[in-house]
């Protein structure tokens, strides 16, 4: 099975961020831009949390705010769960699953180097299981 490194090589290299004082306002354009469910947020070189459209829905728009004035600070999940670079899928799926996230910034040696979503995990599973079959067919084929 595949290993997070592997996954991010075949991800766009462009790593999109968020700064804790933007608004959610330019947040989500970011997201809207790029077609992504959430931004990691950085202060400077630290990963001080994540924003996602979970955290839009619940906590700005359930609660009236404006996305224009409200800062990102206010509103993104603090206290990330991250991965490091040399985990497989199945560890990482596995954390996604038990903590209810569907994505998960990826750290090497401390530094913010990615990040992967619930698809991107779904999809190299069924990449691997395709090759398994594939090699069970030959192998009976070819027996």
């Amino acid at each position: 099975m595949k290993t997070l490194s592997q996954i991010l090589d075949a991800k766009p290299t462009e790593l999109l961020t968020i700064r804790p004082q933007d608004s959610v306002l330019v947040a989500l354009e970011v997201l809207a831009t790029y077609n992504i469910g959430a931004l990691p947020v950085m202060d400077g070189n630290k990963l001080v949390g994540i924003f996602s459209e979970r955290d839009y829905a619940r906590k700005v728009a359930l609660k009236g705010l404006t996305s224009t004035t409200t800062e990102i600070a206010d509103v993104m999940t603090p206290g990330v769960h991250c991965a490091d670079l040399h985990q497989s899928v199945a560890e990482c799926m596995s954390l996604m699953s038990d903590k209810r996230i569907r994505h998960l910034p990826v750290l090497d040696k401390g530094e913010l180097v990615g990040i992967v979503s619930i698809g991107d995990m779904v999809k190299a599973v069924i990449e691997d299981q395709r090759f398994q079959i594939e090699q069970l067919e030959s192998y009976i084929t070819n027996g």
